[in-house]
């Protein structure tokens, strides 16, 4: 079983590796570690595990945050490989077929994200869904720059394609909203995607 942690820890040395520790203990095995940031003493991180059999989120947070210091921001499951090079295989497929770009990145946007749908929105109509998104979709205020919301128990990445006069929206359900980092990674990839798409 694949997991997400996003976990908040002291800033200083040992704090990654009382983590480590305790996720070990638990039988995890760590398979990625991601900083998202560090300031004012505390440093936010994304771990990708594998947990040998079931566990529910609340034994996960339950159990982590018996670590002095640590709180748990969120666990939900997660689809993404480590290892592998997500971004790079969706610019990949936008730069072979441009024309079908804003598709693609919308189908490839759930797994990029930690999420469990996305959709092009324009003028109050789905253009293009992944799966499990909704048929239809009302964008709450569409912001002119990329923004985080919530709306009715999801988290929403909204992201404006202002060339095609678009916005792509990515939702989460579980684990905790959106962090800045994962808002800055998702609009740079909306950009060249665009962009390429632009060309075609």
């Amino acid at each position: 079983m694949l997991l997400r942690l996003r976990v908040s820890l002291p800033d200083r040395p040992g704090g990654l590796g009382q983590v480590a520790k305790a996720l070990g203990t638990l039988g995890a095995d760590i398979l990625q570690v991601t900083v998202l940031e560090r300031e004012a003493g505390r440093a936010v991180d994304d771990f990708v595990v594998a947990w040998p059999g079931a566990v529910s989120g609340e034994e996960v947070r339950d159990r982590m945050s018996a670590v002095p210091g640590v709180r748990v921001e969120g666990v939900w499951p997660t689809r993404e490989v480590p290892g592998s090079a997500p971004d790079y295989d969706l610019l990949m497929h936008v730069a072979t077929e441009p024309s079908r770009g804003i598709a693609t990145l919308v189908d490839a946007l759930p797994a990029l994200c930690g999420a469990e749908w996305s959709l092009a929105v324009a003028d109050g109509a789905v253009l293009h869904a992944s799966l499990a998104a909704p048929e239809a979709f009302e964008l709450p205020e569409p912001p002119l720059r990329a923004a985080t919301r919530a709306s009715e128990g999801l988290r929403l990445m909204l992201l404006p394609v202002v060339a095609q006069g678009l916005h792509v929206v990515v939702a989460r359900a579980a684990g905790p909203g959106f962090h800045r980092a994962e808002l800055e990674r998702a609009a740079r990839i909306v950009d060249v995607v665009a962009t390429l798409a632009s060309r075609s």
